[in-house]
């Protein structure tokens, strides 16, 4: 049974009794998480729209792929659709499912979805009103460039560039 520690409007934190092999069970603390969508908007001239987004816990503006939180009874796909249009104000003609991945866990259950999104068709950006998000469109070897000199540091953004790269030379 968890105890719940936080409830907070994206996540909880549990404590959780588990066997791990030896004599007594231990307690550990995870983040639950409704898991989240990832994409990989390329543009009909073979693009990629990256966005700039602030992230607090960090302070400062990291270079990614537009991404979001699953909401209560959403699918992935739709998580996808919706993040994509709010983040870049492009829509998808087609999204593709890529991979999927947990994002760290040692401490969170969290589950993302990775897609890519083609035949994109521009609309408006949707920002709430706590986002600072600019958008950057970037050829595939802008990406890379940025990618080998560490101008991309967010972990699910290297995990669905790089898992692409891989099935498009194989």
């Amino acid at each position: 049974m968890d105890e719940l520690l936080l409830k907070t409007s994206k996540f909880k934190i549990v404590r959780r009794m588990i066997e791990a092999g030896g004599d007594e069970p231990v307690t550990k603390e995870l983040m639950v998480h409704p898991g989240g969508a990832v994409i990989l908007p390329i543009t009909n001239d073979g693009r990629i729209v990256m966005v700039y987004n602030y992230r607090w816990s960090v302070n400062r503006e990291l270079l990614e792929l537009p991404a979001g939180t699953l909401e209560p009874l959403e699918e992935p796909e739709e998580c996808a659709c919706r993040e994509l249009e709010e983040e870049t104000g492009y829509a998808a003609g087609t999204l593709r499912p890529l991979c999927r991945f947990y994002t760290s866990p040692g401490v969170t259950n969290e589950l993302m979805h990775g897609f890519v999104a083609t035949d994109l068709t521009q609309h408006e950006q949707h920002l709430s009103s706590d986002e600072k998000i600019k958008v950057e469109i970037m050829s595939f070897e802008q990406v890379e460039h940025a990618m080998r000199t560490g101008r991309i540091m967010d972990g699910k953004t290297l995990a669905l560039l790089l898992y692409h790269q891989m099935l498009e030379r194989s």
